[in-house]
């Protein structure tokens, strides 16, 4: 969370030491500070167009009369953090050329270290064709042989698939091109995005690139949706404008410290899309107190009705849920169907909370015809007596593992975590596991666990596409809860369709 001058100054006379401390002093002033954001980044044209004669980069003595480091120091005064900007190529983006870090990384590396500062983005302009791997580990080895600790912001545009590789080398990786300050701009990056939730987690996150909050090139509702979708995509909040003048609108949406504790919560699993039609698109988030985040948006130019359901978005069990509408600040109570009128371009964001989950009847019943309590799963919804399928409800095959088909079970794909509540009254769980056939023979490894609260009372050990299904038995007498994880066997989460086949749950 912080700021970055870009989307408001671009390479702009108006970017200089003046600004960059005035924004540091507003993050003071206006709160900003206590509800989270932390670094204040500068963009592209803070150097001279040349390095010096010992090879190192030059602050531009006009824009930044006293230095970087006297700005850092500056920053720092205020309980913050500095964060500046480099290319991983031999120039930066801007058509200035200014001296980018390509083949200088060790160099530039300690310079910044020694200037105090804690957050490095690096762009991807002029690279010379140089394998992007290559360059962005080269940058995450000297940072860290800096010893000093540096946030590593990959901005690579997201054309190698930087979220398959990025997260040994940094913090967070662009998966677009650069948002622009325009509705079109911002929800088509959402879309690009969403899909990726599999792949972040707490210190590897996606990055959709920066705020456009409070430039004015789109409404205020506009505004909350694109800040709620951030948040709902667990999405670095850099604010892009100028805090020594926005408007108390835009104030209000970015210091929105409920929308700022989902986006920050300790989780860390980015929302994912439950359903998507006629403009009108869900999304969830599973959150560390066990609720989730919901978002109801209206993509269309007129209001909407947009509507889902505790189960839909990840939940069941209990007889009722709390609803907290994170922009209104009304709550209200539901026994399943969340729904919202939402204005055109509009978001209507939810905090879910189940309330006292009901245990399972007695006697012997199949899970996937049982509510669980919470479901997180890797790719699109868990499915019951389905395959995983692709990323839609409903979109699964017959559950089939071998060769072998089972009517009745839970379709999932690694990383998932289905519960369901036991109340002490259940003994037993016989359950078939493996890899289903939709994975496409040898591809998919996983590992099937089961929990009796915090005990593993079961384990598959490595399983692939090519093995018969295993036999998993569970005592679970005495336990509050039931869990069933799958979790990737470190080839890769890539076709990792696992399926809980003719689970049979005893119950007192």
């Amino acid at each position: 969370m912080g700021f970055n001058n870009w989307n408001s100054t671009h390479c702009r006379a108006e970017f200089n030491e003046a600004m960059v401390e005035g924004i540091a002093d507003a993050f003071v002033s206006q709160g900003l500070k206590d509800a989270g954001y932390t670094y204040v980044n500068i963009d592209d044209c803070w150097a001279l167009p040349n390095r010096d004669a010992n090879g190192n980069l030059v602050p531009d003595p006009v824009r930044f009369p006293h230095g970087i480091k006297a700005v850092a120091d500056y920053v720092h005064s205020k309980g913050l953090k500095f964060g500046l900007y480099s290319s991983a190529g031999t120039k930066t983006c801007d058509t200035q050329g200014f001296p980018g870090g390509l083949g200088h990384e060790q160099q530039d590396a300690a310079l910044w270290a020694s200037w105090g500062v804690d957050y490095l983005k690096y762009d991807n302009c002029n690279n010379n064709g140089v394998d992007a791997r290559q360059r962005y580990e080269a940058m995450g080895d000297a940072l860290r042989a800096t010893g000093r600790p540096i946030l590593y912001s990959i901005c690579e545009w997201g054309e190698n698939q930087p979220w398959n590789w990025a997260p040994g080398y940094g913090n967070s990786w662009r998966t677009t091109g650069d948002i622009s300050d325009s509705w079109s701009s911002m929800i088509g990056i959402a879309h690009h995005n969403q899909p990726l939730a599999p792949y972040a987690k707490p210190g590897a996150w996606n990055d959709p690139d920066m705020l456009e909050v409070g430039n004015g090139g789109m409404t205020d509702t506009e505004y909350r949706t694109h800040f709620s979708l951030w948040a709902q995509m667990a999405a670095p909040l850099l604010i892009g404008s100028d805090l020594r003048n926005v408007s108390s609108a835009t104030l209000n949406i970015l210091r929105n410290t409920d929308v700022i504790a989902v986006d920050q919560d300790a989780l860390g699993r980015q929302g994912t899309v439950v359903s998507s039609s006629g403009g009108l698109v869900v999304m969830s988030r599973p959150l560390a107190d066990g609720g989730r985040s919901v978002t109801l948006t209206n993509e269309n130019t007129t209001a909407k009705t947009v509507s889902t359901t505790a189960e839909a978005i990840g939940l069941g069990g209990a007889a009722s849920y709390s609803l907290r509408d994170l922009w209104s600040k009304q709550t209200s109570t539901t026994t399943g169907a969340i729904s919202a009128s939402v204005p055109a371009h509009g978001t209507v964001m939810y905090r879910v909370t189940p309330g006292t989950p009901v245990p399972p009847p007695t006697g012997v019943d199949q899970l996937g015809d049982l509510p669980w309590t919470s479901a997180v799963n890797g790719w699109g919804p868990v499915e019951r007596n389905l395959s995983n399928g692709e990323q839609a409800a409903g979109d699964g095959h017959t559950l089939t593992i071998n060769g072998t088909t089972y009517a009745k079970g839970l379709g999932t794909h690694a990383a998932s975590d289905i519960a369901y509540y036991l109340g002490g009254t259940c003994s037993r769980l016989t359950v078939s596991a493996g890899v289903d056939d939709e994975a496409g023979g040898t591809k998919g490894s996983v590992v099937f666990r089961v929990y009796r609260d915090d005990t593993l009372v079961a384990d598959s050990g490595r399983m692939t596409g090519t093995d018969p299904a295993k036999t998993l038995t569970a005592d679970l007498t005495g336990g509050l809860e039931l869990r069933l994880v799958v979790t990737d066997s470190e080839d890769g989460i890539d076709y990792d369709h696992a399926d809980w086949a003719e689970p049979r749950l005893t119950c007192a």
